[in-house]
Parts: C-alpha cells; sequence; structure tokens
C-alpha cells in the first residue's frame, strides 16, 4: 500500500508531464512496478531503521525525480538543449525519461548499505530499466541503449564522487539534493534519541522548511530556500551546494538560502 504522501508525488510528477505522452507511459509503468516498489520500501527500511539515515525511499525517489523533471522542463522553456539534443543523439523526450529511470531507481543499493550505495544501485536497477524500455520501445535498440546509458550516469553520479559529463546527469546531482526539507528527517529524528555520528545532517535538515524550484531572473533556475534556524546552512554548504558545484549543470542554477523572516543569501 502507498502511502498518502507518495501518491501526492505521484500527482505532481504526472501533471509536470502532460505534454510528453512517452514519459508519462514510462512513470505509470514503474509506478505500478510491484518489484521496484518493494525495493524502494525495502531500501528505506535499511536506510532508517538499520543505519540511522534519513529517507532514502520511495518519498524521497519520487521527489529527486519531480525536482528533476521541473529543472529539466525550465531549461526546455528557456530554449537550452540537454545533453543528447546538443549531441543530435537523442530527443528532449528520451532525456526526460532518462532522469525518470535515475530519480526513482537511485538509492536502491541503500538496500544494500550506505558506502558504494551507487554502485549498487547501477546493479540493482539495470534489469528493471531495461524491461521498462523493452515496455517503452520494443522496435527502438537505439533509444533503449541511449536511455539507458544516460540514467546509468545519473544513478552512478548522485553521490558527486565521480564525474558526471551530461547535463541529464547534472540535473539529477541537483535534484537530488534539493530534497533536503524537515519532512524527510523527522523519522529518524524520532527513532534515535541517543546522539550519534552524523546526527548533524538530521538536525540541520530538519532546520529546512521549504524548498522551491523557479524560472530565474539571471539563470534559467532558482532554487530558494527557506530555513528555521541556522543549522540548516549546513545543510546548503555541505549537501547540496557540494553536489551543485560539480554538476555539469551549475551553470543554469542560482541559488538562494536564508532564515524566515531575514534577508536570504545569495550563493550563486
Amino acid at each position: 500500500m502507498k502511502s498518502v504522501k507518495e501518491v501526492s508525488v505521484e500527482s505532481k510528477i504526472l501533471k509536470r508531464l502532460q505534454s510528453h505522452p512517452k514519459c508519462l507511459e514510462l512513470v505509470n509503468y514503474l509506478f505500478n512496478d510491484a518489484e521496484l516498489q518493494e525495493m524502494q520500501d525495502y531500501a528505506n527500511n535499511v536506510s532508517i531503521k538499520r543505519l540511522g539515515y534519513n529517507d532514502h525511499g520511495p518519498v524521497h525517489m519520487r521527489q529527486v525525480t519531480a525536482n528533476a523533471i521541473k529543472m529539466l522542463n525550465i531549461l526546455h522553456d528557456c530554449g537550452i538543449q540537454t545533453s543528447l539534443e546538443a549531441e543530435e543523439i537523442g530527443t528532449f523526450e528520451d532525456s526526460m525519461c532518462g532522469i525518470i529511470l535515475a530519480g526513482l531507481m537511485h538509492d536502491l543499493g541503500m538496500s544494500i548499505g550506505r558506502q558504494g550505495h551507487e554502485e549498487m544501485s547501477v546493479i540493482l536497477s539495470k534489469p528493471i530499466i531495461e524491461r521498462a524500455l523493452l515496455h517503452l520501445y520494443p522496435d527502438d535498440l537505439h533509444r533503449r541503449v541511449v536511455i539507458k546509458s544516460i540514467a546509468i550516469e545519473a544513478i552512478i553520479g548522485h553521490m558527486s564522487s565521480r564525474k558526471i559529463h551530461s547535463i541529464e546527469a547534472g540535473i539529477i546531482l541537483i535534484a537530488d539534493g534539493c530534497d533536503m526539507t524537515k519532512g524527510r528527517a523527522r523519522i529518524p529524528l524520532a527513532m534515535n534519541t541517543t546522539p550519534q555520528v552524523g546526527d548533524i545532517h538530521k538536525y540541520s535538515a530538519n532546520a529546512i522548511n521549504r524548498i522551491g524550484i523557479h524560472h530565474g531572473e539571471k539563470k534559467p533556475i532558482r532554487i530558494d530556500i527557506e530555513m528555521s534556524g541556522d543549522v540548516g546552512f549546513f545543510q546548503i554548504e555541505e549537501v547540496l551546494l557540494t553536489k551543485i558545484n560539480v554538476s555539469p549543470s551549475k551553470k543554469f542554477v542560482e541559488l538562494y538560502a536564508g532564515v524566515e523572516g531575514q534577508e536570504p543569501k545569495c550563493y550563486l
């Protein structure tokens, strides 16, 4: 049974894909895939209950997908081509399919453990990616290869520990960093009352009230972050900014963050 939050984020994703029929077909296939759902749920169990980390399950993976779709649509609105488009090897919709696959599967490796989970995510997601693309494009081997490759680059690059080169993978990297609001830290904070190494990530995330992704003024994408306290700056500077700085899509992003009621700080 899906949670209310999962269904809510799914609705947001579907709304953002209304003009992309193949992408709609893909997300509906994935949202109804029982194996993928079980894998997302189990990854979250390991992340929260076994390891004491934040949400890395179905809600987080859907939220990252929603963030990435919004960012890619903004770039499209501004006339900026994706890497597949610029290289004349794929379409905008191919790029969108790639980030959907990556977003919904990038943390499956948390079901094995935190260390090297991006590599584990590739191993676990590859069969699902292949059968989803075979369903979507049964007679188009070229398109299946291209989309699978861009999705895997985005999955393996989402921790900023490996150099990535495409705009698509760069968008997933930033979209992942943008899911850091207090809702994501609520469960592990409630469960773990004994101080532990790494608690600063949970407390800083708990100070993030809202993250907005909009059309920018100086650059195509503007990210606005509102916090309840200064501890939230740790999450921005140590997590999000680190990811943006190594992303091939950095040049398209402006970033503002501040405590509620105060003038926001411009990072980019």
